[in-house]
């Protein structure tokens, strides 16, 4: 079959898989026919499937919150935006076809110029064991290491919850790594964690590399400093401002993971300590520490955040005082200025699903805002354990595992003159005329780190606020045109018809009823 999705002309990496093409049909009996919401289902096919151990690690990796289903884009786009953008890496799917189309629009949407590979299945070729041979066949056809170092393959939902068995690939064809990783929506509760789940294997898959021998050098340039990996995506000139402020003690930045070619993971995991800028990677930790890398939570942002954070780093490579202060004293006066003259007025309510919202919250602070609520969709772990202990103290609520009825809650609760959140969360401060910023494309798509952080930030911010009046004035032109069921412009009453709610809202209670005594037989 030619398994290749491919949405423009820039895909610059050809992928042809097999001939095991077949056209889709009903889902047969005891196959999962759930999509990737019907999260307590697929768990328990998963497990009669045999992937109790594979749960039980995302569980312990990813503890999940008041939420058991993602509330967020599909999870699994989180490690094919890892795979895709790695050159010489190609990326192959396995799941329902609604969900590779949407993980593959989504992704080309964000700027991907590679194709997706796609290994269809139906009823019959997946409770028959043939969706696997197919995804073996297709991996054996792909592995070409004139084109790639690496190919991974991932399950998605329905793929996991039938038990399709990634690990028995070989891991290796023709000198081409072979990845294998389950990213369903019932086990990994956000695409951000589901960066780590790829990230960690295949850290995992070069730390064994490096173990049975000599391996190939990074095709950039090594530094002759000790460096600090940085764990988590940032905007292209943090590293480089990190990079900055540890010169004065000694040392180097050095590789950004997830990284974006495999030999940089050799480079990575040769480094003094690793800076666990974002939060999540748990799966990425455990293997620099089984290499026997210090981690250093936190991060250089803001004053206080950058001088405990460098005291931090110098701890883990023994430094003396007295380097730590050459480094401290080089940035914190810059830093001190930038934020000093800010003067941000106001209050702001700040949620996210990217790991950095502590972080950007602590800059907020010290320039000035009153921020009485930060949600995140992480949760709460040793390496922003520092950054909640900062926020508790300065009063401020935080809440990890944060639902989507949390933040809109705090923004109706508060009513803020700045909301900075998620998508619904924006359009639900919207309709109260709050002034709002998509907190992933207008917040994380900004350099936080030290004075450049503190600089670009508050120019945004301020912009934002002093928008109140534009959004008064679009609430008072659109007012009388109605809400939710009743939007629009109506020419008499709309038949709202309360007794068929409250039908139906009978019906669900019955099936929720339904659902638990079956959770408890």
């Amino acid at each position: 079959m030619s398994g290749e999705v491919t949405y423009d002309a820039a895909g610059d990496t050809e992928v042809t898989l097999g001939e095991a093409r077949v056209e889709a049909s009903e889902p047969s009996e005891g196959t999962p026919a759930m999509g990737c919401h019907s999260g307590a289902d697929l768990e328990q096919a998963a497990r009669m499937a045999g992937q109790s151990e594979l749960l039980e690690g995302f569980a312990r990796d990813y503890p999940t919150g008041p939420h058991d289903k993602p509330q967020s884009m599909c999870p699994a786009f989180g490690s094919l935006r890892v795979g895709l953008r790695m050159r010489r890496v190609a990326t192959v799917l396995s799941g329902s076809a609604c969900c590779v189309y949407g993980l593959t629009f989504v992704s080309h949407f964000y700027g991907a110029r590679r194709s997706v590979g796609y290994v269809p299945f139906n009823s019959e070729t997946l409770v028959t064991g043939k969706l696997y041979e197919d995804i073996r066949d297709s991996v054996h056809e792909l592995a070409d290491p004139e084109k790639y170092d690496a190919i991974v393959v991932t399950n998605l939902c329905v793929p996991t919850a039938s038990g399709v068995p990634l690990r028995l690939l070989p891991d290796e064809i023709n000198g081409v790594r072979v990845v294998g990783i389950d990213v369903p929506g019932f086990g990994v509760p956000t695409h951000a964690e589901a960066k780590d789940v790829l990230a960690g294997a295949m850290l995992s898959y070069a730390r064994k590399e490096v173990e049975a021998g000599p391996v190939a050098a990074p095709s950039g340039s090594v530094s002759d400093r000790p460096t600090v990996t940085l764990l988590g995506e940032m905007f292209p000139a943090d590293p480089m401002m990190i990079g900055a402020m540890l010169a004065p003690m000694g040392l180097a930045a050095g590789p950004v993971v997830p990284c974006r070619e495999w030999r940089e993971l050799y480079a990575a995991l040769d480094c003094g300590a690793v800076a666990a800028i974002h939060p999540f990677y748990t799966s990425a930790v455990r293997e620099f520490e089984a290499a026997g890398r210090p981690i250093v939570g936190s991060a250089p942002v803001g004053i206080d955040g950058t001088h405990q954070w460098l005291a931090s780093i110098g701890d883990a490579f023994g430094l003396g005082k007295d380097d730590v202060a050459r480094s401290q004293n080089a940035f914190l006066p810059s830093i001190r200025e930038a934020l000093g003259g800010a003067d941000l007025k106001g209050t702001i309510t700040l949620s996210g699903y990217e790991g950095s919202e502590l972080l950007v919250a602590r800059l907020l602070i010290e320039a000035g805002a009153d921020v009485p609520y930060v949600g995140t969709a992480c949760a709460k772990s040793a390496w922003n354990a520092y950054d909640a202990d900062w926020l508790a103290a300065q009063g401020v609520t935080v809440k990890f595992r944060a639902s989507l009825e949390d933040d809109c809650a705090a923004v109706e609760g508060l009513k803020p003159d700045l909301a900075i959140g998620t998508t619904p969360v924006v359009q639900k401060a919207k309709e109260m005329a709050v002034p709002s910023l998509y907190f992933t494309n207008l917040i994380s798509a900004r350099p936080l780190m030290g004075p450049a952080g503190a600089g670009s930030l508050i120019e945004v911010i301020k912009a934002a606020m002093a928008n109140k009046d534009r959004m008064d004035g679009m609430r008072a032109f659109f007012e009388g045109v109605g809400a939710h069921d009743t939007a629009g412009v109506w020419e008499g009453e709309p038949n709202l018809r309360p007794d068929f709610r409250a039908l139906n809202q009978k019906k669900m209670e019955r099936a929720a009823k339904a659902a638990k005594a079956a959770e408890m037989i």
